[in-house]
């Protein structure tokens, strides 16, 4: 029976993986032979094939940011930047978010439902144990990678699923850090805000020097951050429970 078993869960993993590879390999036939392969590594050419839709242009923009976070390998700042020329910063600051926290949740659903073999086989072997051994051991440190445009947030989420991560600790993580890194895209590309020259440099470079001391410091103090925020829960849903007593 246990053999089975086993050999049920085996089939039904290399049912979904071929499944899923079909997929992108018909989505890829259909954008190449489209031609709008070549218009997604163009900011300027995915700006026009947007603007060509119209109306029906914001919900394609949302799809977009929704496949490129599990399936299709669009940088998300281009299609940021390329959203911003066109409906401005706020606007396509918040049809992103739309999609990649819809497309962050999908890829750690899938991670959680289907496993190893599922993200191994769509991030590659290596990239999953390294990135899964970071998270394993390290969980509070993926709210700042997540922060962090060096990290790649597509994959730490598919990984994300293979942990014991919460889906609630995921989706609070990811409504406090996206909107950071969306917005931050959507204003700061031009360089208008902090300039790539002069002062700014400085500036960026700070910036980059604090975020990775902030990774340190929550790699380093992981067990005494979780146990700091687990009391600090608690002692605010014994308060809130009081509080409700009282009335």
């Amino acid at each position: 029976m246990e053999k089975l078993s086993r050999k049920n869960k085996i089939l039904r993993s290399l049912f979904v993986i071929l499944a899923i590879a079909l997929f992108l390999a018909l989505i890829y036939l259909i954008l190449v032979f489209t031609g709008l392969w070549e218009k997604l590594n163009s900011v300027d050419k995915l700006k026009n094939l947007i603007l060509s839709l119209g109306f029906y242009g914001r919900v394609v923009f949302v799809l977009f940011q929704f496949l490129q976070v599990t399936l299709l390998p669009i940088p998300s700042p281009l299609l940021i930047v390329s959203g911003s020329l066109i409906y401005g910063a706020f606007q396509a600051g918040l049809l992103s978010l739309a999609g990649i926290l819809l497309g962050s949740a999908f890829a750690f659903f899938l991670g959680k439902t289907f496993g190893t073999k599922l993200v191994s086989f769509m991030v590659g072997e290596e990239s999953q144990k390294k990135w899964q051994k970071a998270l394993t051991n390290c969980k509070y440190s993926f709210v700042i990678m997540m922060l962090l445009p060096c990290f790649p947030d597509d994959i730490l989420c598919l990984v994300a699923g293979l942990t014991n991560m919460s889906w609630t600790f995921f989706m609070v993580t990811q409504l406090v850090t996206r909107p950071i890194g969306i917005f931050s895209v959507s204003y700061l590309s031009n360089g208008e805000i902090i300039p790539y020259s002069g002062w700014g440099l400085v500036v960026w470079a700070v910036i980059i020097i604090i975020s990775f001391l902030l990774i340190y410091l929550t790699s380093k103090y992981n067990k005494q951050i979780e146990n700091f925020i687990n009391k600090t829960l608690n002692k605010l849903f014994k308060n809130t429970k009081k509080s409700n007593k009282n009335n």
